[in-house]
């Protein structure tokens, strides 16, 4: 999955020093029709959901632990007698469906770009030109990742945090007994408050007396939208980070939306009249260059492990209970001359660019998969920055194909990252990998169809671009600024920006440096720059769930670990669902917009 952190929610012993829990019974069929069925459902309301998410608080929380207790309710409701290797089917899916949707925020960047008044950008996409879009690249992307499982599950055994999550909340929800049954009851707890709060502060609704955010401060503190979002979502998101990127989020979000504001009205670089929107097209540039510049420092430490893993790919052995490579390079072949068909047709991209942007996926892919498995983080959208400025080279001052290349090369990448991801929570308790691809091939048009028809309606009825827009989608915010610095040139930049980003880049850099030696006490650059992102009132309560998290675990901690996981993706899955069913109830006419 895409994440913004660079750590586990908490210390976790990887799985290849300790004993399977449970070999799976001989004769056992995972991939039932009722597991598969299951799956597509999940896939769909992770599919429609997880846009919501990305776009409100600029990264996604730990999704594949949110499917499996989905996948555990799914099949608890109607059969008592499912399994753990059923329900990673279905956690399978649904994180394919989920991670296919992360791609939204370029639908989203779009949108900003047409909206844009320095630059002439019209692309945009229908719900049918997005949705074979993402099913190629989405497919590829799985396709591509099948070889890369012998080198970094069997042989480098990589930890994949959220992998390993996913994995012990499989095995947890199929003790039968009482946890498993608390458990699901603090999901279902978790849910139904987080919706109840959505309810009370959506201006959809009717219930409009319950005010969304509470602003706290100076007027311009205000302006800046210095204040308390009331979401339990953002708190739920907070308890699975951890405290210590919680905490550099919390400073990021202090020198974004305190110190910036005041500082750049200081200097002249604000006007008194500013909106929220002037304060984030500064703030983006040092935090941009604090997200790209890190995540390449992380993978330069990594050089010499990143060789070896170009080598060992070369000679990697896959076993009979793989998908066959075979079908591999066939479904590679088909998927990639698909992708090349319909972004010359659908979209206008030269054949040979959509060839290149396939080509530089490997590599990203392979950097994505390695700095995801040791770190926790999905490096994915700041390489993406970094295919920007190499297709700005390529097609200079042609911002359609700028978008649609890079976005091209991050949607493979990206999907690679979520099979990953439950190769490792499979490799726990012995699933097939071969039906957890098949069921990823299956769930990936899932995804891509709930984004393609979800993500208009969100945008609608919450508003992507604007002063205030309900879903701020930070990253797109980033994608977008950087096409219009390659379609202008450094003049574009606003004043004092260039030094901004040359400064943020050198933190980011030294940082990430000692971040590699001294993780417990030096701020993460990732968590610094993707707050200065996203809105202050978002990252507070982010911050307040992990403190609460905190207190819990130091006053009870067996209870914990044993709800505070089940907890969270209650209060993440409420608002989310939520989120998605207003759109479809004002669509119906149900209520007024």
């Amino acid at each position: 999955m895409q994440r913004a952190t660079a750590e586990a929610a908490s210390p976790i012993i990887p799985p290849h020093l300790r004993p399977p829990a449970v070999v799976k019974p001989a004769g056992l069929h995972e991939f039932s029709l009722r597991a598969i069925l299951c799956g597509l459902a999940v896939a769909a309301v992770m599919g429609a959901s997880y846009p919501y998410i990305v776009l409100k608080l600029g990264f996604g929380p730990n999704v594949s632990v949110v499917a499996a207790f989905l996948g555990y309710l799914a099949l608890g409701i109607v059969f008592t007698n499912y399994n753990r290797w059923e329900n990673n089917i279905v956690q399978t899916a649904g994180t394919a469906g989920a991670q296919t949707a992360f791609m939204c925020v370029l639908l989203a960047a779009f949108d900003m770009l047409a909206a844009s008044p320095t630059v002439s950008f019209s692309q945009t996409l229908t719900p049918l030109q997005s949705f074979a879009w993402l099913t190629a690249a989405g497919l590829l992307g799985v396709l591509l990742a099948v070889p890369m499982r012998q080198h970094f599950i069997v042989d480098e055994k990589l930890p994949y945090p959220d992998g390993v999550a996913a994995g012990e909340t499989l095995i947890v929800l199929d003790g039968h007994g009482s946890e498993a049954r608390q458990a699901a009851v603090a999901l279902g707890l978790g849910a139904i408050a987080s919706a109840a709060v959505m309810l009370m502060t959506e201006d959809a609704l009717v219930l409009r007396w319950f005010p969304s955010v509470m602003v706290v401060g100076t007027a311009v503190m205000a302006t800046a939208g210095v204040g308390v979002n009331w979401s339990l979502l953002a708190a739920g998101s907070g308890m699975i980070v951890g405290f210590r990127i919680n905490a550099s989020m919390l400073l990021g979000t202090v020198l974004g939306w305190i110190v910036a504001p005041y500082a750049l009205l200081r200097y002249g670089v604000l006007a008194p009249t500013f909106v929220r929107n002037d304060v984030l097209f500064w703030v983006m540039w040092p935090a941009t260059g604090m997200l790209v510049a890190g995540g390449l420092a992380a993978l330069f430490l990594r050089w010499s492990i990143l060789v070896t893993t170009f080598r060992n790919l070369a000679t990697a052995n896959v076993g009979a209970h793989d998908f066959p490579l075979k079908w591999v390079g066939a479904g590679v072949a088909v998927t990639g001359v698909a992708l090349v068909i319909i972004q010359k047709v659908s979209l206008g991209l030269d054949v040979w660019m959509t060839i290149v942007a396939i080509l530089l996926s490997l590599p990203l892919m392979l950097v994505g998969l390695r700095v995801l498995g040791e770190t926790n983080w999905g490096p994915i959208s700041a390489m993406s920055n970094l295919m920007q400025g190499v297709f700005g080279v390529l097609a200079p001052g042609h911002i359609a194909a700028n978008m649609l290349a890079s976005g091209t090369t991050g949607t493979i990448a990206v999907e690679s990252e979520a099979l990953m991801q439950d190769y490792r929570a499979g490799e726990m308790i012995g699933s097939s990998p071969k039906y957890l691809t098949i069921m990823q091939l299956m769930a990936t048009p899932v995804g891509a169809a709930a984004v393609s028809w979800m993500y208009p309606l969100l945008r609608d009825t919450y508003g992507i671009v604007g002063a205030n827009p309900g879903l701020s989608s930070p990253i797109s915010r980033k994608w977008a600024g950087f096409a219009e610095i390659l379609s202008r040139g450094l003049s574009a930049l606003p004043p004092g920006a260039l030094p901004a980003l040359v400064i943020g880049s050198i933190l980011g850099v030294i940082l990430t440096v000692l971040e590699t030696k001294h993780a417990k006490w030096v701020p993460s650059p990732t968590g610094i720059g993707i707050a200065m992102l996203v809105p202050f009132s978002v990252i507070v309560v982010m911050f307040l769930g992990s403190v609460a998290d905190r207190i819990w675990h130091r006053t009870h901690a067996r209870s914990n670990e044993l709800y505070m996981v089940p907890l969270a993706s209650g209060l993440i899955a409420g608002e989310a669902l939520i989120a998605v069913i207003i759109p479809l109830v004002v669509v119906l006419g149900l209520v007024g917009p």
